[in-house]
């Protein structure tokens, strides 16, 4: 029994209680650190999102595998992420960081240029956007800050954490891409909300920016004050800038309660509807699937983010618990925005919907970050009771 217990020191034994030994198979679950319920949720969403994208993409196999070379390297990325301590992630998030700041200075220096942005640097053998990494180790620096000191934090602190947000936000900005700078800088500001920031700052800080609008429309540029322009009256040019969300809103529409099934999606499969297989592929869904399935899918997300908040609820120190709520917050933020624009209540931004869209380098940024919160959960010390 005593040799039982050396080899298994996560199971413990109370008074009134035999030992037992774990099955073979939770043994092997543990050693691959996976949250069994978490996967399964991520599981089921890249099998929906092969599902969607066949039809979205006119039945095309070659995105599907290309898909599914890019779902199996995120997995393995998880995977690996998953197995490494947190107090490792703790250590190096200051490194992380400013290394992700450099890189997104090399992009405005020597980065590739394509369709009017300047975001990739080509290493040779394949091509990076530094701003993909920079949504992970934002937080992780925010958390690695604020887990040092008291909280909720002062104003000098917070003020601290403000710059170190701002700076790969506008770095960001400038290639230009303002969704993923917008996303940088809620994942930031997700780690102020959990280290216990005021509601009266939140609603004073939400009211200076509120105010700042005119001199931040004096710095956007042509093509994303047409996005808000758009947004705000897009029959003024249905022809143009206004074609996307107003045929996005037909496929919607068009879905009904149940949907046209599976591969009956005259938007998509007519050309009707852009970018059918990325930004917009939750139009795509329900045109197929109808209300009853977007329910569904929104139940799946629902599920996912509540376990990652579980996640975040039990996490052991003050580091880990705002790195797990800020990255699943982050997460919503993706599903929130990528839907809101999709069904015209919020402006285009170009932000593909998590788990579902056609991607790769997204999708690696996004389980990369549950790899984190496998790693946070998977990692805990089991007191005994």
């Amino acid at each position: 029994m005593q040799a039982l217990k050396e080899r298994w020191p996560l199971q413990t034994e109370t008074k009134g209680e035999h030992f037992h030994p774990p099955s073979v198979i939770g043994t092997i679950l543990r050693k691959l650190h996976i949250d069994i319920p978490l996967f399964i949720g991520l599981f089921l969403a890249c099998a929906l999102s092969f599902l969607i994208l066949y039809s979205a993409s006119g039945q095309n196999v070659a995105v599907l595998i290309r898909q599914a070379a890019r779902i199996g390297l995120a997995f393995v990325v998880m995977i690996v992420l998953a197995h490494i301590n947190p107090r490792q992630f703790y250590r190096h998030s200051a490194m992380l960081y400013v290394v992700g700041v450099m890189l997104l200075i090399a992009v405005l220096v020597v980065g590739l240029v394509g369709k009017g942005a300047q975001r990739w640097l080509d290493l040779g053998f394949f091509r990076f956007q530094p701003s993909e990494m920079i949504k992970i180790t934002t937080p992780m620096m925010i958390a690695w800050y604020l887990s040092g000191i008291a909280l909720p934090p002062k104003p000098k602190q917070l003020l601290m954490a403000g710059i170190m947000i701002i700076i790969p936000t506008v770095l960001i900005a400038k290639q230009p891409d303002l969704g993923t700078s917008l996303l940088v800088a809620s994942s930031g500001a997700a780690v102020l909300f959990f280290a216990g920031l005021s509601w009266r700052f939140m609603m004073a800080t939400g009211l200076v920016l509120t105010s700042l609008a005119p001199v931040l429309w004096h710095f956007m540029r042509d093509y994303q004050r047409g996005r808000v322009l758009t947004f705000l009256n897009p029959e003024a040019d249905p022809m143009g800038k206004g074609y996307h969300i107003i045929q996005s809103k037909i496929a919607i529409g068009s879905g009904g309660i149940h949907g046209k099934g599976w591969l009956g999606s005259t938007q998509s499969n007519l050309d009707f509807l852009p970018e059918s297989s990325t930004d917009f592929i939750f139009a795509v869904f329900a045109e197929e699937f109808g209300l009853s399935g977007c329910l569904g899918l929104l139940i799946l997300y629902l599920l996912i983010i509540s376990r990652c908040f579980y996640i975040a609820v039990q996490a052991q120190d003050t580091y880990n618990r705002l790195l797990a709520g800020s990255l699943t917050l982050t997460f919503f933020v993706y599903v929130f925005v990528n839907i809101g624009m999709v069904i015209g209540v919020l402006p285009v931004v170009g932000v593909p919907l998590p788990l579902i869209s056609y991607g790769g380098t997204s999708m690696v940024t996004l389980l990369a970050g549950f790899g984190i919160l496998m790693s946070i959960h998977t990692h805990r010390k089991f007191l005994p009771t």
